[in-house]
């Protein structure tokens, strides 16, 4: 057996990805950040039905309220809509909880990071995950500035949990939990070459074939949010003068196709990539050094015989 020195402890803990004094309750649960309902079942669905498929327990928390994301009702209804929707389309995917923080869809820019950070942090206390999915913040050319905004305060989450942030939860039994998992995803479309993730980052594409039909009936739930997808494809194609035939006539039917058409092609754009039916990406930061976990090199060389 191998015995490390008190500072090389520190930087194995830190090469596996495990916080310091964080590291002796670890359960099999993820902890997914999202803005908006759809944003996490159109980027990690399938993936997140794979590891609920293996045991894994999944909580999500949603920053945005939706409440903009409708044609035809106001501000409250809107939300109320989505809400409902977004907890039953969770619930399809076999999520185990889902919290929403109610901020403002479309206005998270005036929220504060700290804020955001602490709202995250208490669930990651609560819940002890050990991966988290978050948007990524270092994608290029992203329109929806709350995935933006949502990814900066999710990431921090990650490397300032540890217990010397929110005394007050800590006061009150939540201590700090560290995760040892990162993967960061990009909403609506597949990762350009190179890009996204830190530094320390790997490019990682799951498979997600078995679960895909899943991933499509999950989304089909979100109807208020599809119903604007399908009037507003509807009117760009009329402008573009490219009209489909398909929404010639916008009701359930011709939305739940559209819905399946944008998913199918989405999930096959990226298999195609990695030599899947239909995929899904991440840049993956977590267990750098092999799935077991094996400490560095650099640390192995300087590790001491335990004396018996």
């Amino acid at each position: 057996m191998l015995i490390l020195t008190r500072r090389l402890l520190v930087f194995a803990l830190l090469a596996l990805g495990l916080p310091l004094a964080l590291t002796a309750q670890r359960t099999k649960a993820i902890l997914v950040v999202t803005a908006g309902s759809g944003d996490y079942l159109f980027a990690c669905g399938g993936t997140l039905a794979n590891f609920i498929d293996e045991g894994f327990r999944v909580y999500v928390v949603q920053i945005g309220n939706d409440e903009k994301d409708s044609v035809d009702l106001g501000p409250a209804q809107t939300r109320l809509a989505n809400v409902e929707e977004a907890e039953k389309a969770a619930s399809m995917l076999g999520v185990t909880d889902m919290v929403n923080i109610n901020d403002k869809s479309g206005e998270l820019g005036v929220i504060s990071t700290n804020e955001m950070r602490n709202h995250i942090s208490i669930m990651v206390r609560h819940w002890k995950p050990e991966k988290i999915f978050l948007p990524d913040p270092y994608i290029n050319y992203e329109p929806d500035w709350d995935q933006f905004f949502v990814a900066r305060g999710a990431e921090e989450t990650n490397y300032s949990n540890g217990g010397y942030s929110l005394p007050e939860a800590t006061k009150a039994g939540l201590r700090g939990h560290g995760m040892r998992e990162t993967y960061y995803y990009a909403t609506y479309r597949p990762y350009r070459p190179g890009e996204g993730g830190h530094r320390a980052a790997k490019f990682m594409p799951v498979d997600i074939t078995k679960n895909f039909n899943k991933k499509v009936a999950v989304i089909q739930a979100l109807r208020n949010r599809n119903h604007r997808y399908a009037v507003h494809t509807k009117a760009r194609l009329h402008m573009a003068g490219k009209p489909t035939t398909l929404l010639d006539e916008i009701n359930e039917s011709s939305t739940r196709k559209l819905i399946r058409a944008f998913v199918r092609e989405l999930a096959e754009t990226i298999g195609q990539k990695h030599g899947f039916q239909y995929g899904e990406e991440f840049n993956y930061h977590g267990r750098a050094f092999g799935a077991g976990g094996e400490l560095a090199p650099w640390i192995m060389e300087r590790a001491k015989p335990i004396q018996e």
